[in-house]
């Protein structure tokens, strides 16, 4: 077999030579030679205090060096560096063993032919050592004084987190026979991968929809130093892990976040890359090197990167490597052989790898095939491990990335190691379990194995095992079990009413938008004693679009490092202010870092038993549509708080176009059931909305508190009327109350709105009474989605429960005796109000944005979409003479009265409003 030979690969180092000719290559050799006596005789720690002064002074004396943005291809804590290992290696070895064959026992048991749900097998076998250093020496517990740390576990690893938990007597046997088996297994079911919302009392982070893993933990450790620096909580001794594949990293989200952790200094974040060199499908960098690639992009973005490649029976191989040909051999091996290696021999090694020159054969010539063979991959040695964990919570300044050299599927045998197929497989046959439990040294026959190879026994030596008893030891010191979730939090006092009366007294003579009366609300709720301290307003870079600016001066933007220049608007009332404790948080131009913060901030309550309240604000166009993958994780993570959807309405946000005209994200927050959906038309009905949310929330009577509010508010200034003084507050928060029920007699019909839409319809049915004779009631619909899902679920239970009577859907019962048809209109495609169609006898006819939006005045949009109040009249008389009520030929009149088919001819809405 051919290996290829690396002759390509010279890419993978810096080069920082290959352009500079040696003009005196003797004189090069004695500099070369004083730097090798010197980490000879004072060793590496001495001689990198030395270069990074020479290459200082370089700097100063204008000599060009570039940046070294990769290292060779070894460990970058040199040998004479390492700690001492702290743990009973053996022991740890031992039970590592246990878990390692309960973890693959589990998925194998869960594939058996009457039960087939699948699992993985392959990702924690090889990423055992990384655990469980982490485990015995690092991951701290809830109960552990500095408060903890998060670990962010990655995904497919999920089944050793099990595992451990097992032999921690936190989970039975029966527990892990019910993995993957959520209702039929339930009371004794386990999520397939890292699901708090499945298993709220174990799993705290969702990991597995890779890219949201990395994000989540970048901006978890700011949210960490966010709490501190604002005198919430005391985080200065918590640390966040984050577990992920070097596959992972190909996804944009997790490297596109990096600069965030740099900037802001995060030396409280580890990321721990698992680089077993594997995708799911096949090699990551077959004709490169991942983990230089890492290395370069890493340090680029400011981090702090160490390398842990070889194992410890690589040291005497180095050490005797005083031309450095091994190391040159491995900077050129490609990714593709050094996982073609691991799935072969020690002989193919020898051949394929030290073969490469004589020096390196000849290095490696007093090894056995054996010796050669069991040279390991750094991330399977536990003093290698443990000397980079130790590093990384050590060092200040930076985030840190351990960049872990491993084998996927480690240990499970030929079938599966280093196999392209490996991730895939879920089940190891019976000569497999055998091999596996040989090499594990574990006390389980072969009759045994053999009475049943779909169920292979489970190991535990008891709880009075030393190894049991030594394993929960140092979960102890460590301040408890992990994962673990937590419910207790601090008791919030929520606002009274008077916070309240600015959304409910109106704008009086004054024009403002619905954003505008969600800011100026926003404001006395960040003033209230209670909660004030705890609202996180979130922004991406359009704070002055949405009128957030006024904040700056008072609130300030979060920024660790302050603000350390002269403000240009320094002088002005809206100066633009950064402080250390500033409660803004200000993402820039990044709609994922501001979700991953609404995530952090909206669970500190579990993460951290301190509520926050999230309080996102951006561009409705760029939340769901943009970054729904992570609202569906932060609704997995039982994340609370308020998203904004500002500048809303395919029609309403004039000049900016197509991509910035939304029509439809009600409907995508309508796929999330963690979302609790609005589309408000006034401020009273945005107070009534927000102060029941805080008390769904955080109130002492919530029975489902785990939601997040979504409120679609506009641009366009309209007269804001008070709250009626019998305000149907229920209505507004349930999904519709009447807004205005007609005084006029004459053929009736319904008009329900929602939004920007509501004047129109507003408009539209005093037109009808005004020149058709017609009696139109007025509905305000706050939540298409929410009347929607109470509907269905009022279906479901009648299917389910034929026998007792039927429960009537809410806007059934609220527009009981409405008389005529309904005409339902929005600013969004006919798909959002069609979601009540079904609930309502009532003939039903809707009008909506369907399309893409394009630039143009307000009325103009609204005339083309025919969803302006003139439009909305020809459809209510269309619908009455369908039924005889008016004259057939109505509806042909008032189209031609109206120009229906002329663009110019609108008249709804407005030029005001800033986009």
């Amino acid at each position: 077999m051919d290996v290829a030979s690396g002759d390509t690969s010279s890419h993978i180092l810096s080069g920082l030579t290959d352009a500079l000719p040696d003009r005196d290559p003797e004189e090069t050799a004695e500099w070369l030679e004083s730097l090798d006596a010197l980490i000879g005789e004072r060793g590496t720690e001495r001689a990198q205090f030395i270069m990074r002064s020479l290459l200082q002074r370089a700097g100063a004396q204008s000599v060009g060096v570039p940046m070294v943005t990769t290292t060779d291809y070894v460990n970058t804590i040199p040998a004479d560096q390492e700690p001492e290992f702290p743990g009973n290696e053996e022991i740890e070895r031992k039970y590592r063993a246990w878990l390692r064959w309960n973890a693959a026992v589990m998925v194998h048991r869960s594939q058996r032919p009457d039960i087939g749900v699948g699992g993985h097998i392959s990702t924690y076998a090889g990423a055992a050592t990384l655990y469980e250093v982490g485990f015995n020496h690092f991951f701290r517990g809830k109960d552990h004084a500095g408060g903890g740390d998060q670990v962010f576990f990655q995904g497919h690893a999920s089944p050793g987190m099990y595992a451990r938990a097992f032999l921690e007597g936190r989970l039975s046997e029966e527990d892990l026979d019910g993995f993957r088996q959520e209702k039929s297994k339930a009371g004794h079911a386990l999520s397939s991968y890292p699901h708090p919302r499945l298993m709220p009392d174990f799993w705290e982070f969702p990991t597995v929809s890779m890219g949201i893993g990395p994000m989540n933990a970048i901006y978890q450790a700011q949210s960490n130093r966010y709490l501190h620096n604002r005198g919430i909580k005391d985080t200065s001794d918590q640390h966040v892990w984050a577990f992920l594949g070097d596959g992972e990293m190909d996804e944009p989200e997790s490297r596109g976040l990096l600069q965030l952790a740099a900037n802001d200094k995060l030396d409280n974040l580890t990321f721990v890359v698992n680089c077993n060199l594997q995708r799911l499908d096949g090699p990551v960098r077959g004709n490169g090197k991942i983990v230089q690639e890492l290395e370069a992009f890493f340090r680029g973005a400011g981090w702090n990167v160490i390398k842990v490649l070889w194992g410890r029976e690589w040291d005497d191989l180095l050490a005797r490597d005083t031309d450095h040909s091994l190391v040159k051999v491995m900077n050129e091996t490609l990714d593709g052989d050094y996982q073609t290696y691991k799935a072969e021999s020690g002989g193919f090694v020898r051949e394929h790898f030290f073969g490469q020159t004589p020096q390196t054969k000849e290095l490696a010539a007093h090894l056995s095939d054996d010796e050669v063979w069991n040279l390991k991959r750094g991330g399977h040695d536990y003093h290698k491990v443990y000397a980079a964990y130790q590093a990384a919570v050590e060092f200040r300044g930076k985030p840190t990335v351990i960049l872990a050299h491993t084998v996927k599927g480690y240990g499970l045998g030929t079938h599966f190691e280093a196999r392209n197929s490996t991730h895939q497989m879920k089940k190891l046959t019976l000569q497999d379990l055998k091999d596996f439990r040989t090499h594990l040294r574990l006390p389980i026959s072969d009759e045994v194995l053999e009475a049943d190879p779909y169920r292979p026994p489970y190991y535990h030596p008891g709880p009075d095992a030393p190894e049991i008893k030594y394993l929960m030891e140092r979960r102890h010191a460590l301040g408890g079990f992990l994962p673990e979730r937590r419910h207790a939090h601090t008791e919030l006092a929520l606002p009274g009413e008077k916070t309240y009366e600015v959304a409910n007294r109106g704008s009086g003579k004054q024009h403002a938008a619905t954003t505008m009366a969600f800011v100026r609300l926003l404001k006395d709720l960040m003033r209230d004693k209670g909660i004030g301290s705890r609202i996180v307003p979130i922004i991406p870079d359009e704070a002055r679009t949405f009128g957030i600016d006024a904040f700056f001066p008072t609130a300030k933007i979060y920024n660790p490092n302050g603000q350390n220049y002269l403000s240009v608007d320094r002088d002005l009332v809206l100066a633009y202010k950064e402080s250390v404790s500033g409660q803004i948080v200000h993402a820039g131009i990044n709609e994922a870092g501001s979700v991953a913060a609404f995530t952090a901030a909206g669970t500190a309550y579990a993460t951290h038993g301190e509520p926050l309240i999230p309080i996102y604000v951006f561009y409705s166009m760029f939340g769901f549509q943009r970054t729904g993958d992570q609202f569906w994780a932060a609704g997995d993570q039982m994340t609370r708080g308020f998203i904004i959807g500002a500048t809303a309405g395919r029609t309403t946000l004039t000049g900016e176009g197509l991509q910035h005209a939304d029509g439809h994200s009600p409907l995508l927050a309508s796929t999330n059931t963690a979302v609790i959906t609005y589309d408000p038309a006034y401020g009273y009905e945005i107070g009534a909305i927000i102060k029941a949310g805080l008390e769904r929330m955080y109130g002492p009577d919530s029975t489902d508190p785990n939601v997040m509010y979504y409120l679609t508010v506009y641009n366009e200034p309209i007269l804001q009327p008070k709250a009626p003084a019998a305000m149907d507050v229920e209505g507004i928060t349930r999904g519709i109350y009447l807004l205005k029920k007609t005084d006029h007699d004459g053929p009736r019909t319904q008009l329900l709105a929602s939004g920007v839409a509501v004047p129109w319809a507003l408009e539209a049915a005093d037109i009808l009474a005004a020149e058709w004779g017609v009696a139109a009631d007025v509905w305000s619909v706050t939540s298409w989605t929410e009347l929607r899902r109470d509907g269905l679920a009022a279906e479901e239970h009648a299917f389910l429960h034929p026998g007792e009577p039927a429960r009537t859907p809410y806007i059934t019962e609220k527009m009981a005796g409405a008389q005529g048809p309904v005409v339902a209109v929005t600013d969004y495609m006919k798909a959002v109000p069609d979601q009540v169609r079904q609930f309502l006898p009532n003939d039903f006819a809707t009008l909506g944005a369907d399309g893409f939006g394009f630039s143009d005045t307000r009325a103009a949009a609204r005339r083309f979409f025919k969803i302006d109040s003139h439009s909305i009249v020809v459809r209510a008389l269309q619908m009455l003479a369908k039924t005889g009520q008016i004259d057939p030929d109505a509806p042909r009149q008032a189209a031609e009265k109206y120009d229906l088919h002329n663009i110019n001819a609108g008249t709804t809405g407005n030029a005001g409003g800033d986009s």
